[in-house]
């Protein structure tokens, strides 16, 4: 977990916290609430610092109070979006977020606004988990130059572009050539970004607090090529010999750069830990569930884990597996 954050499960909060409220300026809903809940914070004793900027603004830069203390928490008001802006804004000083959905779906930002006081009063208590997830670096290197270095936290990826031909990408995990990639470009996910852009391109859901990389090809020409779940430990190399004209690198939905011939694109695993606040109520498969509508008809069933001495399988006591509602979740 963070080393800066003072907040530690099991352990009762200290009586002021150091807060940050992160969201967008430009969505009236999120300023409207920002200063509904810095104003209800105040009140209740905690320090809160706004950092409200423009959705398109993710310039790395000191995030934490300005006094030069750390914060112990952020309250990133908004979508996924907001909290991929707010981990790279905290760069390499990260602590944990607790994600407040105030968008559509919200993966991270999982949390309603209406479940705020009662999720606080879990994190005064100590009621609430720190779940840690892999974060990455990108280096783009030109002519044996590092052209670009960013910090990410759900994928990289690499997309042919116009005139929209496919392209060769040659991957190479710690400097051993692996394969060569024709296709419409490559994703190489985190965990975290396995619900994301990974899976709408037909990749795997793997749980966020692993360390791995999952790589999915775009439209491979292969049939035999298809997604790859590999140890975080790796380095990855993808080098593009011919690229089109519209070729890119992008980071976390944002072009980094676009990519000229025989530039190598560099992914490992970085130093930080995004960290997300987890409680009784919401864990990794309910999320699952709300969001993706998993397990047919498993809302509302009632249904639990077994007790001790009870049967393992949910559906032994009613006659099979059409008990459980035609899915494993």
């Amino acid at each position: 977990m963070s080393v800066l954050s003072r907040l530690h499960p099991e352990h009762p909060s200290p009586r002021q916290l150091n807060l940050v409220i992160a969201g967008s300026s430009e969505l009236p809903a999120v300023v409207a609430e920002a200063s509904r809940l810095q104003s209800s914070l105040e009140k209740a004793g905690h320090r809160v610092t706004s950092r409200l900027a423009l959705q398109n603004d993710w310039s790395e830069g000191r995030f934490h109070p300005d006094d030069g203390t750390t914060a112990d928490l952020v309250l990133a008001l908004g979508g996924d979006g907001t909290i991929l802006r707010t981990a790279r804004w905290m760069g390499y000083e990260q602590v944990p977020v607790l994600g407040v959905n105030l968008g559509t779906l919200g993966f991270l930002a999982d949390f309603s606004i209406l479940e705020m006081e009662a999720v606080l009063e879990d994190i005064a208590g100590g009621r609430f988990r720190l779940v840690e997830h892999l974060m990455f670096e990108t280096e783009v290197i030109r002519d044996r130059v590092t052209i670009h270095r960013e910090l990410g936290l759900n994928e990289t990826s690499i997309f042919a572009g116009p005139p929209f031909s496919m392209i060769e990408i040659c991957l190479f995990v710690d400097g051993e050539i692996a394969t060569t990639y024709r296709s419409d470009g490559l994703i190489v996910s985190t965990p975290v970004g396995s619900t994301a852009y990974n899976l709408s391109a037909g990749g795997p859901i793997v749980r966020k607090d692993l360390d791995a990389f999952i790589l999915t090809p775009l439209s491979p020409h292969t049939l035999t090529n298809r997604t790859v779940i590999d140890s975080a430990m790796r380095c990855f190399e993808l080098l593009v010999p011919r690229p089109n004209q519209g070729s890119a690198c992008v980071v976390d939905g944002r072009m980094i750069t676009s990519l000229a011939a025989d530039d190598r694109v560099l992914i490992r695993r970085a130093t930080p830990r995004f960290t997300l606040v987890e409680t009784r109520t919401h864990g990794y498969y309910r999320t699952l569930r709300d969001k993706l509508h998993w397990g047919g008809g498993i809302h509302g069933t009632g249904l639990r884990a077994p007790r001790a001495g009870e049967a393992h399988g949910v559906g032994e006591a009613h006659g099979g597996v059409a008990a459980t509602g035609g899915g494993a979740a």
